[in-house]
This record gives structure tokens, C-alpha cells and sequence, in this order.
């Protein structure tokens, strides 16, 4: 009986031991913290995050409707937005258009618009096309 207590009291203190040991191993292995200078250096820039259909028309007044959008891998395909149903949060929902393609209507009616919560949409500007001013009433009785 005597045996048995002499012998757990030396593995108590190995335990502790073990466990102090570990401690000391752990502090070792952290990973320096970056000094001033490395934490002035400039880093890469982030990329930036692409915006789903919703998060492009919110800047366009009227939330995009009569304005022409595209996913960015598409050539020469746009949406002219007719209707917009949007959800409470502002960044999803569901959007009808008018194709077009190489700037020509493509179909008469609007359709429902696939892909909006993917997040490649961009905002197509109208070409500014010269159109020939009014004329004046000096002209016309002239």
C-alpha cells in the first residue's frame, strides 16, 4: 500500500512538468508579431467585389429601370430593365428586360431576367447619339 502512494505523488509532478514543458513549446513556436517598419510596407491591393444585378441598379436613379445591363462576359448582349421586384434587404429579388443584341431589340415583349444575384452584372452607357435640335420659330416663319 505504502508503494502505491510514493509512486502517484512522482506522477503528479511529471503531469505538471508535461504540461509546463508544453507551455514553453507553445511560446517558442508563436509567430513573431511584425515590427513598426514590416507593418508600414505596402501590401497588395484587395480585388474588388463584383455586384449582382440589385447592387448596380440602386445607384441608377429609379433602381435601373429603362437603364441597360450586362454580365461582363457577355458580348454584345444587354438588358434594357423594365421591371424590378425587390426584396426588404435591397440586394436581392427578381428583374424583367428587353434584350438586346449588338444594340438592336431582340424581342418585343420583356422576359424575366436570369443570373441577377450573380455577382458579374455591370452598367452598359447609353452611346450619345447627336440629335438634331428643334427649330427655331425664326425659321419656321422665315
Amino acid at each position: 500500500m505504502a508503494a502505491v502512494v510514493t509512486r502517484s505523488v512522482p506522477l503528479r509532478n511529471v503531469g505538471s512538468i508535461l504540461q509546463y514543458s508544453f507551455n514553453i513549446l507553445r511560446n517558442f513556436s508563436s509567430a513573431p508579431q511584425p515590427s513598426t517598419s514590416e507593418a508600414a510596407k505596402p501590401t497588395k491591393p484587395k480585388r474588388k467585389k463584383k455586384k449582382n444585378l440589385f447592387e448596380v441598379a440602386q445607384f441608377l436613379p429609379n433602381w435601373g429601370i429603362g437603364y441597360k445591363m450586362a454580365k461582363t462576359h457577355w458580348k454584345g448582349v444587354s438588358y434594357e430593365i423594365t421591371k424590378i421586384n425587390l426584396y426588404k434587404d435591397g440586394r436581392h429579388g427578381k428583374a424583367w428586360g428587353i434584350v438586346h443584341k449588338d444594340g438592336i431589340v431582340a424581342a418585343d415583349a420583356p422576359k424575366k431576367i436570369s443570373g441577377v444575384h450573380k455577382r458579374c452584372w455591370k452598367y452598359i452607357p447609353e452611346p450619345k447619339q447627336k440629335t438634331e435640335a428643334p427649330p427655331k420659330p425664326e425659321e419656321i416663319q422665315a
